[in-house]
C-alpha cells in the first residue's frame, strides 16, 4: 500500500509522514505521468488536479472528459508547473471527440494550456479558464479540423501560429508539445498525429517567446466555441524536462480540508472530501498521534450529497495539543490501495490563557466584479486564495476562527451560479473557500455559518424553512420568503459548514426537513452562542404592503420605516432562539467568564445612500472619495436584509443578550463597524463588532447628515449617538468606509477590505475590537483601521444606568464566582455574571426586592440569598463563605 500526505502545516508541530516521499520530492526526476486508467468513474478527476468547473468534467472508462460544451474547460495539473529556470519541457497526450455534434465549424479545439498565471499562487491559477486576459497564458492544441496552431490567451486569443494543411477528423489524436530555450527565447513545437484512415501528422512550430511566458501553471483543455455539442476526451498524460518543478504536496483531495471544535471535552471535526466515486471505501478514519505511532479514536461515513465525514469524540483531553490526521485508503480498479493523510491539529482548550482572541471574516469573494468575463485580467483579478489575509490573521495568534458568512457566493466568484447542477456548483465554490482557508482551520477552531449567498440567494428571509412560492424567481422569490433550492441542497450547504459544530440546542428541523444548527461552544472560558439570524425571519414585502419592498428595500417614499415597519408577527430569531438565548445567558457553567454573541449579521442598519436613492442597487457604482471626503448629500437608509427590522423582534434579542453582557460579532454588511446597541436609550445595551468583508464588491458606507450627538472628543463626525433608518438606537465609534487607498489593485483595496480581531482579557475583563485592513501587516507593526481598537470593560455591555444597588457582596472560599440577580416581583433573571474577584455590588434598575444567587450554578457551592432590598448606595455587605 502507498502512503500519501496532503496538508499545509504551520504552527506547533511539523510531521514527516514518509521518508520515501522526502526522497521522491528531492529527485530529479520531475515526469508525471496520469492515472486515469485506474482510477474509478465518477466526478473527481483525481489529486493531482483541479477541474474548472467540478461539474464541466468527469472520469469515464479510464479517460478524464470533458462534459460541459463550453468555451475554455480547464483541468489544472497540480503536481508540476513550469518553473523559472531555464530548461526544456515536453507535453504529451491522446485525445478525441467524446460526444455527439450536430456541426463542424473548426472553432472548437483542444489541448494544453501552458505559462498559466505565473505570478500567481498555484491555486489562483489553477482556477483561470472560460475567459483571456492576462495571466491566462499559451494554448497549444488542435482544432475540429484537424489543424494544430499555438495561440495567446492574454491578446484574446491571438494566433501565433496555425498549420495550413488539416489532419482531418479528430476521431483519436496523440498531441505532442515541445518547448527549448534559446539565448533569449523559447522556441515551441505544437505535433498533432491522426489516428484516422490517413494517420496524418501536422507540426508547426513558432520561435521567439519570451522565456517568461513559460512560468506558470500546465493545464487540460476542452474548448467549445459553437453549439455543435462537442466535447473531448483525454487519456495518457504526460509532463517531462527540466523545465518542470515538481510540488508532490500540492493535491486536491480525497480529503480536501477539515474543520473542527473542541467544547466541554467533545471533539467534533468534519473532513471535507471532494466527490469520491460510489464504487470507493465510503468511511474514513480519524487518527491522533500517539507516541511515536498513531491511533485511529473514530471512524465516520462519507455524507453524500456534500462528500462530508464528521467524527465525533467524548472525553477528548483538552489539556495538550494534540496532531491528528484523517486516513482515507483510495482503491485503484485493480485493487490497489494508496493510503491518503489530511494533518492538523487540535489545541489544547486555553482555559488559563489571560486572552482569547477570535478572528472574524465575512465576504470571501474571489474575483474582481464588473468586468468583461470574455475578458479577464487573471493577474490583476484574482483575489483567491487570500494568501495575504491567511498569513496576516497568523501574525495575531488567534484561538479562534469565526466565518460568519458568504463563504460562497453564487455569481461570477468565478463563476456565475449553475441552478441545472446546484449540488456540483456549490461544492466547486465551497471548495475553493477550504482551499484558502485549510491552512487556518486545519490548525484552529473555527465556527462557521452559511448566510444568504452560500445558499444562492442575494437575500434570504428564511421564514421558518419554508419553500419560495413556485413559479417565482429572483428577488420575487426573495422577498416572497423561503428557500428557492431543495431543502435536501440546503442541508447539503449546512451539512458542509457546520457539522463540525456542537449539537444544536433544539434539533427540531423546521419546515421542509431543513435542520438547524443554533448550538452554543464553550472555549478557552468563553462561552459563545452561534444563532441563524435567517433562517427564521418573517420576509417584510407581505408584512408591508404599504412600502412596496423590493428586495427588502421600501421603495414607496411616503412610508415612514420607523412608524410603520415595526408590526405584529414580524419575527427574527423566532422563539425558539430566545429561549436558546435566555437559556445561555443563564449559564455560566465550566468555568465561563465572557459571554459572545455569533451571527451573521449586525441588528441595526448603520448604512447611508444618497438622498431619494430608494434602493441598494446603486452601492456598487457609487464614487469612492478619498480621504477625508465626507458625502455631504447621504441619508439614513432602511435595509431589511440587516436585523436593524423588525424592531421588536431586534430588542427582545438585544435585551436577551444583555443579560449575559454579551458582545456580539456579525459579518454580512460588507462595512466594517462597532457600535453599542440602545434599546430604550442609547448605550444601554451591548457592543458589536460587524466586520469587513474579506473582499468586498458591495461596498456600504456610512456618512449620516448630522454629526453624531455625545461622540467623543475628536471622534469623527459620524461617531456617537444616532437612529439608524428603524429608529433604533446605535452609538457609532467607528467604521470602515472605502475610500480611495492609492494601492493597487483599486478594484480590491478601495473598497476597504479586511478582516476583524475580538480580544477578551481574563484577568481584567477588558474587551478589545478592531477592523484589520486586508493590506495592513501586523508582523510590520501595522494597526487596524482608523478608530480601532474599541476597548471595554465587560460590563459596560449591559449598559443601563442603574437606580439602586444590592448589598456589596464579599465571598470568601471561592475566587471569581457567578453572580445572579433576580427581580422577585417579575420572577425574571437581570442578568447573570461571573465575578471578577470576590467582591461585587450588583447594580440594579429598578427599586424593589430581590434575590440573589451567588457560587457555581449546578453544584453544591451555589448560594440564595431572598429579600435582599436595593438601595441608592450599597448601605450593607452580604457575606457569602464557601468551605
Amino acid at each position: 500500500m502507498v502512503e500519501v500526505v496532503n496538508g499545509r502545516r504551520r504552527g506547533l508541530v511539523v510531521l514527516v509522514a514518509s521518508l520515501v516521499l522526502a526522497v521522491i520530492a528531492c529527485s530529479p526526476d520531475v515526469s508525471f505521468q496520469s492515472e486515469w486508467t485506474s482510477s474509478p468513474d465518477g466526478r473527481w478527476v483525481g489529486p493531482s488536479f483541479w477541474a474548472n468547473r467540478l461539474q464541466d468534467w468527469r472520469v469515464e472508462a479510464g479517460r478524464l472528459e470533458a462534459v460541459a460544451p463550453l468555451p475554455m474547460r480547464t483541468a489544472h495539473l497540480l503536481t508540476r508547473r513550469l518553473g523559472d529556470g531555464t530548461g526544456a519541457v515536453a507535453l504529451s497526450v491522446v485525445l478525441g471527440r467524446s460526444s455527439a455534434f450536430t456541426a463542424d465549424s473548426g472553432s472548437s479545439s483542444a489541448g494544453f494550456m501552458i505559462g498559466a498565471g505565473r505570478n500567481l499562487d498555484y491555486r489562483a491559477a489553477s482556477i483561470i479558464h472560460h475567459s483571456y486576459g492576462p495571466g491566462a497564458g499559451l494554448y497549444a492544441g488542435v482544432n475540429t479540423e484537424g489543424r494544430v496552431f499555438l495561440r495567446d490567451l492574454v491578446q484574446e486569443d491571438l494566433v501565433i501560429v496555425q498549420s495550413d494543411v488539416s489532419g482531418g477528423p479528430i476521431d483519436s489524436v496523440s498531441l505532442l508539445l515541445e518547448a527549448h530555450p534559446g539565448d533569449s527565447d523559447y522556441e515551441i513545437m505544437v505535433q498533432a498525429a491522426f489516428w484516422n484512415e490517413n494517420r496524418d501528422t501536422v507540426r508547426v512550430t513558432a520561435g521567439g517567446l519570451p522565456v517568461e511566458r513559460l512560468v506558470g501553471n500546465i493545464a487540460l483543455v476542452s474548448d467549445t466555441r459553437d453549439d455543435s455539442g462537442m466535447t473531448y476526451w483525454f487519456s495518457r498524460f504526460t509532463a517531462a524536462g527540466s523545465k518542470l518543478t515538481r510540488h508532490d504536496d500540492r493535491t486536491a483531495g480525497p480529503v480536501l480540508g477539515t474543520q473542527h471544535t473542541l467544547s466541554r471535552g467533545t471533539l467534533r471535526l468534519t473532513a471535507q472530501f471532494m466527490p469520491v466515486a460510489a464504487t470507493e471505501r465510503q468511511t474514513a478514519e480519524l487518527q491522533v498521534r500517539n507516541g511515536a505511532g498513531w491511533a485511529t479514536v473514530a471512524t465516520a461515513s462519507i455524507v453524500v450529497p456534500g462528500y462530508t465525514a464528521t467524527f465525533t469524540v467524548d472525553d477528548w483531553d483538552d489539556t495538550r495539543d494534540v496532531p491528528f490526521r484523517v486516513a482515507y485508503d483510495m482503491v485503484a480498479n485493480d485493487g490497489t490501495t494508496t493510503r491518503h493523510y489530511s494533518l492538523g491539529t487540535i489545541r489544547h482548550d486555553p482555559r488559563d490563557a489571560d486572552e482569547i482572541v477570535v478572528a472574524a471574516f465575512t465576504g470571501n469573494h474571489n474575483v474582481q466584479m464588473g468586468v468583461d468575463r470574455a475578458w479577464f485580467p487573471w493577474d490583476q483579478g484574482v483575489w483567491f486564495p487570500h494568501a495575504d489575509v491567511v498569513d496576516h490573521v497568523w501574525t495575531h495568534d488567534p484561538d479562534l476562527l469565526f466565518f460568519s458568512g458568504d463563504q460562497v457566493y453564487e455569481g461570477a466568484s468565478p463563476t456565475s451560479a449553475d441552478f441545472e447542477q446546484p449540488y456540483e456548483d456549490y461544492l466547486y465554490k465551497w471548495y475553493l473557500w477550504l482551499w484558502a482557508f485549510g491552512e487556518l482551520t486545519a490548525e484552529l477552531p473555527a465556527v462557521t455559518i452559511p448566510d444568504d449567498h452560500d445558499v444562492f440567494h442575494g437575500n434570504v428571509w428564511g421564514a421558518g424553512g419554508r419553500a419560495t412560492p413556485p413559479g417565482l424567481t429572483g428577488a420575487a422569490a426573495q422577498d416572497a420568503g423561503g428557500y428557492k433550492l431543495p431543502a435536501e441542497w440546503v442541508n447539503m450547504v449546512q451539512r458542509t459548514q457546520t457539522s463540525h459544530l456542537p449539537d444544536p440546542y433544539d434539533p427540531t428541523p423546521v419546515e421542509q426537513g431543513i435542520g438547524v444548527y443554533y448550538t452554543d461552544l464553550q472555549y478557552g472560558g468563553v462561552s459563545f452562542a452561534v444563532l441563524e439570524d435567517r433562517k427564521f425571519k418573517s420576509p417584510p414585502a407581505a408584512l408591508l404592503p404599504a412600502g412596496d419592498i423590493w428586495n427588502g428595500w421600501p421603495r414607496n417614499p411616503q412610508f415612514d420605516p420607523k412608524a410603520q415597519a415595526d408590526v405584529p408577527g414580524a419575527v427574527l430569531l423566532g422563539e425558539r432562539q430566545l429561549a436558546f438565548l435566555e437559556q445561555w445567558t443563564d449559564d455560566w457553567s465550566g468555568g465561563s467568564w465572557m459571554k459572545v454573541v455569533l451571527s451573521q449579521t449586525l441588528f441595526a442598519n448603520v448604512a447611508t445612500l444618497p438622498a431619494g436613492v430608494q434602493t441598494g442597487a446603486v452601492i456598487p457604482s457609487l464614487a469612492i472619495l478619498t480621504e477625508g471626503e465626507y458625502a455631504e448629500n447621504d441619508n439614513v437608509v432602511s435595509d431589511m436584509d440587516s436585523n436593524g427590522w423588525p424592531q421588536s423582534a431586534r430588542n427582545r434579542a438585544l435585551r436577551a443578550m444583555r443579560k449575559g453582557f454579551a458582545v456580539h460579532l456579525s459579518g454580512d454588511q460588507h462595512l466594517g463597524s462597532t457600535i453599542q446597541y440602545g434599546i430604550d436609550d442609547w448605550r444601554d445595551a451591548g457592543y458589536a463588532l460587524c466586520v469587513p468583508s474579506v473582499a468586498n464588491f458591495w461596498p456600504r458606507r456610512w456618512y449620516p447628515p448630522e454629526p453624531g450627538a455625545n461622540r467623543a472628543a475628536n471622534a469623527p463626525r459620524y461617531a456617537g449617538d444616532y437612529e439608524d433608518g428603524f429608529g433604533n438606537k446605535i452609538t457609532v465609534f467607528a467604521v470602515s468606509n472605502p475610500v480611495r487607498s492609492g494601492r493597487e489593485p483599486a478594484a480590491l483595496y478601495d473598497r476597504a477590505p479586511g478582516y476583524g480581531i475580538a480580544r477578551f482579557n481574563r484577568r481584567t475583563r477588558a474587551v478589545s475590537l478592531a477592523a484589520w485592513p486586508r493590506w495592513a501587516d501586523p508582523a510590520s507593526g501595522d494597526g487596524p483601521y482608523p478608530g480601532w481598537p474599541v476597548t471595554f470593560a465587560q460590563q459596560d455591555g449591559y449598559g443601563r444606568q442603574p437606580v439602586a444597588f444590592l448589598p456589596r457582596i464579599e465571598v470568601s472560599g471561592m475566587e471569581d464566582p457567578v453572580v445572579q440577580v433576580v427581580q422577585e416581583a417579575s420572577g425574571a433573571v437581570v442578568y447573570t455574571l461571573r465575578m471578577l474577584g470576590t467582591s461585587f455590588s450588583p447594580p440594579v434598575y429598578v427599586a424593589g426586592s430581590y434575590t440573589v444567587r451567588v457560587g457555581e450554578l449546578g453544584t453544591a457551592q451555589w448560594r440564595e440569598f431572598s429579600g435582599v432590598q436595593a438601595a441608592a448606595q450599597p448601605q450593607e455587605t452580604l457575606s457569602v463563605v464557601f468551605d
